[in-house]
């Protein structure tokens, strides 16, 4: 036996995806009646949960942008003040 509290997202999601069209069906009735015309707003398309990775890569297969990566890393152009020592001392 399955009980239906667990049915139920069954049969609620089919109905959640009609609501723009059955939101839009309704609207241009109620545009019709004042003598209206509704037209349908742009929908944006749904969007890809995965964000592609920010490297890309060459036709040869090497990754471009990896040598400017560490390239960057290496050089620390943060200003350290004068007279400060990065050698920790207990």
């Amino acid at each position: 036996m399955v009980c239906l509290a667990c049915l139920l997202p069954l049969f609620l999601v089919p109905i959640v995806n009609l609501l723009p069209v059955i939101f839009d069906l309704i609207m241009a009735k109620v545009y019709g009646l004042f003598g209206w015309e509704y037209r349908k707003p742009a929908r944006a398309p749904p969007a890809c949960p995965i964000k592609p990775s920010a490297a890309k890569t060459a036709a040869d297969g090497s990754v471009s942008g990896k040598e400017d990566l560490t390239a960057a890393a290496a050089t620390d152009t943060s200003p350290k003040p004068v007279g400060v020592d990065d050698c920790k001392q207990d």
